[in-house]
This record gives C-alpha cells, structure tokens and sequence, in this order.
C-alpha cells in the first residue's frame, strides 16, 4: 500500500511530500556489510551464525580466493541444528574455540546473526558474553544481527558499530572537546580527511570504528561526532544515549557536500574561518577542475534511484548540483529527517521523494520517465539494461572509495562510465 504524507512547503525539499512505499523489495542483506567492515578493524574477524547461502553471498561478494586468509567465515546451520537434534550453542562454542586457537591475532570476535540463525531463535547475545568470559583478556566477543528479513545491506554497518559503543571506554569529565569521525572510511580517505582537520586545529581526533579493536575511542559529554554515512542512525542513537552531540551536515560526497562538512565541523569547534579557507580552497579548487571531464557526459541527463543502499539522498544531490543532472525519482529505503534536513533542503524542488519500496510500482514509473540512467541493486540491474536503460549497481558506490575532495572526480566518474559504454554500444550498432 503506498500514500503520499503531504507536508507544509518550505526549501528545496525538506519539506516535501514523501511517497511511503510498503511493498516487494529488491535488496541485499546486511550481511554484506562484512565486505568493508573486515577491512577496516584490521584485528577483527566476523563470524556469521547462517546458512551455505550465507557464506556464498559473503565469499561471492568479497571476491575473496581458496588460498587467501580472510577476516569472516560462516558456522553453517544443518540440518541437525535446525531440527533440534544438535546443540547449536556446543556447536557454536567448539567452532569459536577452534578458530581462535588457530588465529591467535583476533582481538575481536563478532558473531553476526543472519536470516537462518533468527528462525531458530539462536541467542547470539547471551552466546557472545559467555564467549567473552571465556576469552577475555584476549578476545572480546560481541554479536549483531545481519539479516535479511527487515533491513538492507548497508544496515550492517549500523547493527556492528551499534553494538561496539558500549565498549568505547568512557573520556574523563573534564577532557577538552573532542571530534569523532563516525562511519567506515578507507584509510587513504580516512588519512585525508584526518590532515584536513588537524590542519583547521582541531587537536581532539577520533575515528570510529578505529584500524585495531585496541585502539577504541573515548566517549562522552565532551566528543562531539560527524557522521560520513547516512545509513547509522542505530549508532548515532547509541552515541547520543552516552553524552556525544552530533554536528548536523551534509555528507561528505562531491566538493560541495565535502566542504560544507569540515565547515560544521570548523563552526563548531569555533575555529577561524580564514584559516578554513586557506586549508579546503586549493583541494577544493583541484576537484572542480577534476569534475569537468565528468560534467561533459552528465550534465542535462536524467536520473532515477531505486532504494537500496541509503546513500541516494546525498549522491542525488551531488550530481544535480555539481554535474547538471536531472533528478526523476529519489527513492531510499529509510528517510532519516535529522540526518538528511541539510540535504534535503538543498535538492530542487519538484522531483518525487519516495521511501520503502514496492518494486513493481517503482518499476512502472522508472519505465515512464525513461532516463538516462538508473541507480539499482544487482537484482534489478539486468531486466532494465534488457529494456535498453543504463544502470549503475549501487553497491558498487559503497564499496569505492568515493569520499572526499580527491574522491569527487573518481565518484562522477562511476556515473558517467555506464553512459559512455552505452555511447559505444550504440555506435557499434550501427556500424554493423
């Protein structure tokens, strides 16, 4: 069943009419999350409690070969465990012994509940405290839940790092303000973003989730936070109930989206705004000149975004006001209002803001519009390419690295490749 939530005018599209959409979806699980966040907490090793299907998509997704030694694995869910014959819990315990006595350098063990685990009731939460009593010191042990059945795929991310704020140790009272960096970056992301801010003065800084499970941030009253991705509100929730204040921003896509994020950050720490423009201006000045190559193939093209990874609201503002692009349809699976107001508000006004998904409906109106290209899941990239529409796998935007001025040019570019395969397809065509 879908309705509109009609809402009083204001700018751009803060306030505009939001298309609800309950219906048929077409996403990944939250299992993916896996795939970047094992990179990131370089001591941490992820244990999914699910089924072959589960290990399939980890290891299909992750590309990950028989010889190399990854950070995940699967505890397969038989047969036996899910009639009641075998002890999931013994089960369970012998498999973690076993791959902590053979990988003496995790620091950190998840236990990642997935679709299989939570039809049998598996109670991951009170199997990671005994496992953490029984490791500890040397392992801590914590769980969150990856399934399928009610979230999307970037929504690992937030159920993982949701579930380590607990474990962030607490700052003294009277430390001085502090900034944490909230939210997956690749480290040569990281490491920019990092030089930006210590180059603004800002001394107190913090990345979380940090590179070893040993190197936890502190936390309270006193850390004030920015969020890099728009799919953690469960974090943020959990930061807040500890003390931290969240600085509102857009999201650090494009120079724009980028810029005007280390501003919040400057602002709120009161920092000199001269000394902000000396640090940003010649970055800033490289990734628009870096954008124009990009621009000549997107500018005045039509866009459609299907729900699926959370990042449209911010990537669709990018790329209308950065690179011209026409805006049809801006669909997410979960609109945050707080978290999102800064780039609502500076959407143009009149294209369609839709939330959930009923997939056929959705479909119908992407085939209407008939745009230049549409930003998809895998699941539905293959009927639309076969309909003749260009599609870009929005999967693909979370596993790049597409943060950050130096990222901004890289970031266009992912839109703009489909269009130009699609250019030569056609020219080929017709020579033949």
């Amino acid at each position: 069943m879908s309705a509109v939530i009609p809402i009083a005018a204001d700018t751009g599209c803060s306030t505009a009419p939001v298309l609800r959409e309950r219906g048929q979806r077409e996403v990944f699980c939250g299992l993916t999350g896996i795939v970047w966040l094992h990179r990131k907490i370089q001591d941490a090793f992820f244990l999914v409690v699910g089924s072959r299907t589960c290990a399939h998509l980890i290891q299909s997704a992750a590309g990950v070969m028989i010889f190399a030694e990854p950070r995940f694995a699967t505890a397969i869910i038989d047969d036996r465990d899910l009639a009641g014959i075998a002890d999931a819990n013994e089960e369970l315990d012998r498999v973690v012994s076993k791959l902590l006595s053979r990988r003496p350098d995790i620091k950190m063990l998840f236990l990642v509940g997935s679709c299989p685990s939570e039809v049998i009731k598996l109670d991951l939460a009170t199997a990671a405290e005994r496992l953490s009593r029984q490791f500890l010191p040397n392992v801590r042990v914590l769980n969150y839940s990856g399934s399928g059945i009610e979230t999307t795929f970037t929504q690992g991310e937030d159920a993982c790092l949701a579930s380590l704020v607990p474990q962030l140790p607490a700052e003294d009272d009277d430390a001085a303000p502090g900034l944490m960096i909230v939210g997956c970056l690749p480290d040569v992301v990281e490491d920019q973003f990092a030089r930006y801010l210590r180059a603004m003065g800002i001394e107190r800084l913090s990345f979380f989730p940090p590179r070893s499970s040993r190197a936890l941030p502190t936390l309270g009253k006193n850390t004030r936070y920015l969020l890099v991705q728009p799919f953690l509100a469960e974090t943020a929730r959990a930061l807040e109930e500890r003390g931290a204040q969240r600085i509102a921003a857009p999201f650090p896509f494009g120079v724009e989206g980028t810029t005007e994020w280390l501003r919040a950050a400057a602002q709120s720490f009161g920092l000199d705004a001269q000394r902000f423009e000396q640090v940003t201006m010649p970055a800033r000045e490289r990734a628009t000149k870096a954008l124009e190559r990009q621009r000549e193939w997107l500018q005045g093209r039509s866009i459609f975004f299907f729900p699926d990874s959370q990042l449209e609201v911010p990537l669709a503002r990018f790329l209308s006001r950065e690179l011209g692009m026409q805006l049809t349809e801006v669909g997410t699976p979960y609109l945050h209002r707080d978290h999102l107001q800064q780039e609502l508000e500076m959407l143009p006004a009149g294209i369609t803001l839709s939330e959930g998904q009923d997939v056929e409906k959705q479909l119908d109106r992407c085939r209407a519009h008939a745009p230049d290209i549409v930003v998809c899941g895998l699941g539905l990239a293959n009927p639309l390419e076969a309909d003749g529409i260009t599609t870009k796998w929005s999967i693909e935007l979370v596993f790049s690295p597409v943060h950050g001025y130096e990222q901004a040019a890289d970031l266009a570019e992912l839109f703009a490749r489909p269009l130009r395969r699609r250019s030569l397809l056609t020219q080929e065509a017709t020579c033949s």
